[in-house]
């Protein structure tokens, strides 16, 4: 029996060393207030080709309101972040699948809506990271 669990064990090891991670580029950092807040996110024309995109905490702790995203083409999309809720350091939201695919339109900007969660004086404001995964890979 526990042959079998060694054997099974080393299989499943060896197996997610073979599983690629998703590449995933930073094209903004923003710091949150202890407010509710509203930013805009513009991304470089390098970095407008993108199919995903999320949001990572790297500092404090956000609550995540709203997320809407505009292409190129005028198509729109507002994402419900609620259901992820609260992020705390280290942690990622979902990743969201951008509009219009078909024609592979442009990312023209982001907008974030949240706020910092904690004390101005005992805690850090919340650092965000938002990623994109380029569209095509």
């Amino acid at each position: 029996m526990k042959k079998l669990f060694i054997v099974l064990l080393t299989f499943f090891c060896m197996a997610s060393f073979g599983v690629k991670a998703q590449d995933w580029k930073v094209i903004a950092e923003k710091t949150v207030n202890f407010k509710a807040e509203k930013d805009v996110v513009n991304p470089m024309p390098g970095e407008r080709k993108v199919d995903k995109i999320r949001i990572k905490c790297i500092q404090g702790t956000v609550k995540l309101k709203k997320v809407r995203v505009f292409m190129a083409d005028g198509t729109e999309k507002e994402y419900d972040a609620k259901g992820v809720g609260v992020l705390t350091n280290g942690m990622t939201s979902l990743a969201w699948d951008l509009p219009g695919k078909g024609g592979d339109p442009a990312l023209k900007k982001i907008e974030l809506e949240y706020d910092s969660v904690g004390n101005i004086l005992l805690t850090k404001r919340a650092k965000v990271e938002v990623e994109a995964r380029m569209a095509g890979k």
